[in-house]
């Protein structure tokens, strides 16, 4: 049987891709060991360099931290950034994982395959980041509703990668909550496209990590 796309580490050929990794290498070594957090994933962490932008000097002026976000990544990009230097040298306190929307929706990927990558993903982490705490972060909800196809493939997914969780070194996180109205709704005014946050709630994610970080420092 042959392994799923989603674990095998895959480059993309984009410019942009390109120079914004060889720029990640350099702000890597420029770090060394003395980053605090590293945010990895697609699009929605690659954006609090933009919507996330003054919610991140908020609450993180005071640390080092790294952007590792790259729009349209899948769980195989991701994968093949780590194994090729992207994190090399670094010691963060903390790393925020967010990824697998893009397995869900540019390519329709099951929830046991999108799990798979997701979970190699974090068997590399804890292999090049022995001592640091990884917050495994729940997809976030896409699509108006609970009964669009999207949607239920991102909690089956959500439901799946909860179990990577330990609470010693890989610590769940799920802020779904914050983005659905009581109905489980999805409006525009939280994601203008039903996908991507809109900057405000940047702020609720950076405090949400923020209190999860006071809780298992």
């Amino acid at each position: 049987m042959s392994k799923p796309l989603s674990v095998i580490p895959t480059q993309r050929s984009e410019d942009w891709w390109q120079q914004r990794h060889q720029q990640k290498l350099n702000e890597c070594q420029a770090l060394a060991s003395k980053s605090d957090i590293v945010f990895m994933g697609d699009s929605i962490t690659h954006a609090w360099e933009v919507e996330g932008k003054t919610a991140c000097q908020h609450y993180y002026a005071h640390q080092k931290t790294l952007n590792l976000g790259y729009a349209g990544d899948r769980t195989e990009h991701l994968l093949w950034r780590i194994q090729h230097g992207e994190i090399d040298g670094l010691c963060p306190k903390l790393l925020v994982l967010l990824v697998g929307t893009n397995n869900a929706g540019h390519r329709l990927d099951t929830p046991q395959e999108i799990a798979a990558g997701v979970k190699i993903i974090l068997e590399e982490l804890k292999q090049r980041l022995p001592n640091t705490k990884l917050v495994l972060m729940a997809i976030f909800p896409r699509s108006r509703n609970s009964k669009k196809p999207m949607r239920k493939r991102v909690n089956s997914t959500n439901q799946l990668l909860q179990q990577f969780a330990d609470s010693k070194r890989i610590f769940w996180l799920n802020i779904n909550q914050y983005f659905l109205t009581e109905e489980d709704v999805l409006l525009e005014s939280i994601m203008p496209d039903l996908l991507h946050p809109n900057a405000a709630q940047y702020w609720i994610w950076a405090e949400q990590i923020k209190l999860l970080q006071q809780k298992i420092s």
